[in-house]
């Protein structure tokens, strides 16, 4: 009884080892032994649903960019990216700024599904003309990186009210405007994304001057662009 005992186990293992083991090789080859992982692909949708928060809606916005073409927010549609307010003639934090772009520039210029959007808040100075300078000075190369320029009313209403990102005219400073050295990430859909801070609450915007922030930044948007 015992052999036959043995035999009938032999026999099942035999046949899971015909039927079974040539599956699982071939699940590893093609990368799909974690298809049920909760950080792998939705099968739905074929996308990553990312730990970042909804803040609200990106206002609408049409603009005009260094090559004189008009870039709105429905220009944007379908790719993740990152806006932020400027000016050419900025002394203090826009070369900052300016640099830390270039770094998330570097990283994701050639994802066509990426883009920046820069406002300026002195259009009255930075015409297309000086803005399509202002990019080739700081090397600026990325497809789907648009210097904007437009009636200065509208602007500081985007800036203000639209994204709550302060911008401001100020004689006594030096430049003579004020804005904010915020970064804001907006995703496919047109919503403005963020993750959490250290205490649990929405980070809303990322640092444009600190080098953690741009870090932030840089891993949010792979997020957003898997999503």
């Amino acid at each position: 009884m015992k052999n036959k005992s043995y035999i009938g186990t032999a026999f099942i293992i035999l046949v899971f080892g015909i039927l079974v083991v040539p599956k699982i090789v071939d699940r590893i080859k093609n990368g799909d032994i974690v298809k049920n992982d909760r950080l792998s692909k939705s099968e739905n949708d074929g996308s990553v649903k990312s730990d970042l928060m909804t803040i609200g809606k990106a206002p609408q916005f049409s603009l005009t960019d260094q090559n004189n073409q008009t870039i709105s927010n429905e220009s944007y549609k379908g790719k993740v990216y990152v806006l932020e307010f400027f000016f050419s003639t900025c002394p203090s934090i826009c070369p900052i700024m300016n640099k830390n772009m270039k770094l998330v520039q570097e990283d994701f210029a050639s994802n066509p599904n990426f883009g920046i959007a820069s406002i300026t808040i002195n259009p009255e100075n930075d015409t297309p003309e000086v803005l399509k300078k202002h990019a080739e000075t700081i090397q600026a190369k990325g497809l789907n990186w648009h210097f904007l320029t437009g009636d200065k009313t509208k602007i500081y209403e985007i800036a203000n009210k639209g994204f709550n990102l302060f911008a401001g005219q100020n004689s006594k400073v030096n430049g003579g405007f004020e804005h904010s050295g915020f970064f804001a990430l907006i995703d496919k859909k047109g919503n403005i994304r963020s993750r959490k801070d250290d205490f649990g609450n929405p980070m809303i915007y990322y640092d444009g001057l600190e080098d953690k922030g741009v870090k932030a930044l840089k891993q949010d948007i792979t997020k957003l662009l898997a999503e």
